[in-house]
């Protein structure tokens, strides 16, 4: 992993099998990177966002196919946590930023069905699971690290300025969960299984870090809500 100023990189000898909500070749996909690029916060970008990513990668020498996210987070907000028993490892890595908290149902500032709006802030998650996975239990991981990341938000007290309503995310979070090639394959990650459980405490973890930090350092106001 590249940790720098300006992007988290994960780079697979190999392409990984990924499920992700990117910007930058997202949906399933197999990658041989995965970019979470930090960006300024404009009003107007010059490059539609997909492309200022693939620049940045293909300035950058890095070979694709490449996955990729960007946010307005400062990389400082990264939090990693691991868990590893023989052959097998789960890492979460997020970055947080809260400049536009949401809740799910929240009237939308883009009234068009088609709107290819964006705004830079989110909460940033990639996952990343040594075993193999089925596609459905690939969503089934996303589902059970989405529901770990409100439950945090939800115990921080972060409200929503549109509704004054507990938020459930920012209003352009976005995750990425890649499988290796391991022995084994996972089939189930629901809250009743030890997998599900391991994601829930890893995701939980290091939303909860990432949050406290952002709070902290760029949200002062809102230390009350720690």
């Amino acid at each position: 992993m590249d940790h720098t100023e300006n992007y988290i990189r994960v780079s697979f000898s190999k392409p990984w099998a990924v499920l992700s909500s990117a910007i930058l070749n997202g949906g399933f996909t197999h990658a041989n990177h995965i970019v979470n690029l930090k960006v300024p916060k404009v009003s107007k970008p010059t490059l539609a966002p997909h492309k200022t990513i693939q620049r940045y990668c293909q300035d950058a020498g890095w070979a694709p196919p490449i996955v990729g996210m960007m946010t307005a987070a400062s990389m400082k907000s990264l939090r990693l946590t691991t868990y590893k028993q023989d052959d097998f490892e789960l890492h979460v890595m997020v970055t947080s930023g809260l400049s536009n908290p949401r809740r799910a149902g929240d009237h939308a500032e883009y009234r068009l069905l088609t709107s290819s709006e964006y705004t830079a802030g989110t909460i940033n998650m990639i996952i990343l699971c040594s075993m193999n996975m089925q596609n459905n239990t690939m969503v089934e991981t996303i589902m059970t690290a989405t529901e770990a990341k409100v439950a945090v938000m939800h115990d921080l007290g972060i409200l929503s300025p549109v509704s004054n309503k507990l938020a459930t995310g920012t209003g352009t979070d976005a995750v990425a969960l890649c499988c290796g090639n391991g022995s084994k394959t996972i089939q189930y990650s629901g809250k009743h299984t030890l997998f599900g459980e391991i994601v829930g405490k890893l995701v939980t973890e290091a939303v909860a870090s990432s949050l406290a930090w952002d709070l902290k350092i760029c949200h002062p106001v809102d230390q009350g809500n720690l």
